[in-house]
């Protein structure tokens, strides 16, 4: 019998409980019907479990990290002139450099180091280690006197800086529910490219007052600051809980506990009695049934006092992500997160020398410039998250209650049509001489896309293949990794090469197809799911670690 036609699907989810099957929802006046997924333990310190004010303080320690761990790596964009100028390094080398920090964060072992060993030992640790390398390294950033010395304090940097382009995202997924998810990772996706806008600003007012050094000393001192707060605020969020979408039948009546406990029992990845469709099934668990004690505050504070996947695991956690690649899923969500990184590096890259040397603004004048692209990574935020939510829902509710990750790939329209339109405001609008404000505004639009781009990239892929989730984002990243290295080393020759306005004429028509190209995913997108479930839930059932 051929196991693999009755497996689930991976990401469909019966998400609205439309016929009262389900007992366990989420609560709030709009949310009555909405089924957990993934469904809580009962365990008490369960990350799922937790109070409504605890899971916002972890979302804000996130916070906290991203925005001073990205404000630390960025401050330099608006003044490359000023270091160029006293330090003899290229304009080309210093973007090179980016490439090679986003090049090093993944393909030069950040990632594929980092992720296993955060699965193995906690998230809280290795947040903390990142902060802590990430502070040395900007202060050295100071002292740099050659291109070859720039080169590898980027390559470390890349290293040490992984976990905010992948550990985050994974770290959300483990406290907040799949109906909200989206909203935190929109935040998350503002936050990250917001502070990358935002140290640009300052950075260039410190460097007319105290000289480009001081925007180092200051962007380790703020990244210190937040790693204080962060070690007696943050918590751990790793949680072994196993797998974390069980499934019923497509028609809604959910199979018994003790139907899928024997069917994981008796054929561990080719299930007998698996329909096609994933669900929440749970009973009524009020806080009195419970079991455990909770956590004392000294307890959560402790760092490595626990293994929570084996070593063989940790392991296959280094190669597992090149292999997801095979799913057309995670390899075009890595192209579409590349996409977007590639617009926001080009925005960088061109920021200091488009502003200094055709409109000859001062250093703080173009840390400015970034106060467009910062409104409108704030705007991605609501749109990805909150619109975003609240659209996968409406549609949900439409389909019978069945949540399908394609969905959300319909914000993508709005991109596809804003991302040109500023891409050729920036550049072909500098080639011809527009107001600066022609510009700014351009940069809010392309940011918009940015940052929302790459917030529904990483929807889609957890929300596709969740238990996986700490896998499936570092494939991802490694994708769009490798597009920003390209980009980062080859912007200058390209702009050398073709001049401003034909590179960003050229730059429009590639986002466009890039943004489009989500059309054939939301056609076959849940074909290509059913036809990896084999491989998805082999994977699954060969060890599942706390996500």
């Amino acid at each position: 019998m051929d196991y693999s036609r009755e497996l689930p699907i991976p990401g469909s989810v019966v998400l609205v409980d439309k016929d009262g099957h389900q007992a366990q929802h989420a609560e709030g006046r709009h949310n009555t019907d909405v089924v957990l997924s993934p469904k809580p333990s009962n365990d008490v310190n369960d990350p799922l479990r937790w109070s409504w004010k605890r899971k916002q303080l972890a979302h804000w320690m996130l916070v906290v990290y991203v925005m001073t761990n990205g404000i630390a790596l960025c401050s330099l964009y608006s003044v490359l002139s000023p270091i160029s100028e006293a330090t003899g390094i290229s304009l080309g080398t210093l973007n090179a450099g980016t490439g090679y920090s986003d090049f090093a964060s993944v393909l030069g072992y950040g990632g594929l180091i980092t992720q296993p060993l955060a699965m193995m030992f906690g998230k809280r640790p290795m947040y903390l280690i990142s902060q802590l390398g990430t502070v040395a390294v900007v202060i050295w950033m100071a002292f740099i006197k050659s291109e070859s010395e720039w080169l590898a304090n980027k390559v470390i940097q890349g290293l040490f800086a992984s976990p905010i382009e992948m550990l985050v995202e994974v770290s959300i997924a483990d406290i907040f529910y799949a109906h909200e998810r989206g909203f935190y990772v929109g935040i998350y996706g503002m936050t990250l490219f917001g502070s990358n806008f935002l140290a640009p600003i300052w950075a260039g007012f410190v460097n007319d007052a105290l000289g480009y050094k001081w925007v180092f000393y200051i962007s380790a001192i703020q990244c210190a600051i937040g790693t204080v707060i962060m070690f007696f605020l943050m918590e751990e969020t790793n949680y072994n809980r196993g797998t974390s979408e069980l499934v019923e039948e497509h028609d809604g009546s959910a199979a018994s506990d003790a139907e899928r406990s024997a069917a994981l029992a008796d054929k561990r990845n080719s299930e007998k009695d698996i329909p096609s469709v994933q669900v929440r099934q749970a009973s009524p668990e009020s806080a009195s049934s419970l079991i455990g004690t909770p956590y004392s505050y000294v307890r959560r504070l402790r760092m490595f006092d626990q293994i929570y996947c084996s070593a063989e695991m940790g392991w296959t956690m280094v190669w597992r992500p090149i292999v997801l690649l095979r799913f057309p899923v995670i390899l075009w969500s890595g192209f579409l997160y590349g996409s977007a990184l590639v617009w926001y590096n080009v925005l960088n890259a061109t920021a200091s020398i488009l502003f200094t040397d055709l409109y000859n603004f001062s250093a703080s004048a173009v840390g400015l410039v970034y106060f467009g692209p910062l409104v409108g990574s704030a705007v991605a935020a609501l749109w990805s998250g909150w619109v975003g939510d609240r659209f996968t829902m409406w549609m949900t509710r439409r389909q019978n209650g069945v949540r399908e990750p394609e969905y959300r790939l319909w914000l993508l329209v709005l991109n596809a049509i804003i991302c040109p339109v500023g891409l050729i405001l920036w550049g072909v609008g500098a080639a011809k001489n527009v107001h600066w404000m022609g510009l700014i505004f351009g940069g809010g639009m392309v940011a918009f896309t940015s940052a929302s781009g790459g917030a529904t990239a990483i929807n889609y892929a957890i929300d596709s293949y969740k238990d996986l989730s700490s896998e499936v984002i570092l494939a991802v990243v490694l994708v769009r990794n490798s597009m920003g290295f390209a980009i980062g080393y080859g912007i200058t020759p390209w702009l050398d090469g073709m001049g401003y306005q034909n590179t960003f004429i050229t730059a429009a028509m590639v986002g466009l197809a890039a943004y489009i190209s989500f059309l054939p995913i939301v056609k076959w997108g849940k074909s290509w799911r059913k036809a990896s479930r084999e491989l998805y839930w082999r994977y699954v059932e060969a060890g599942v670690i706390g996500h």
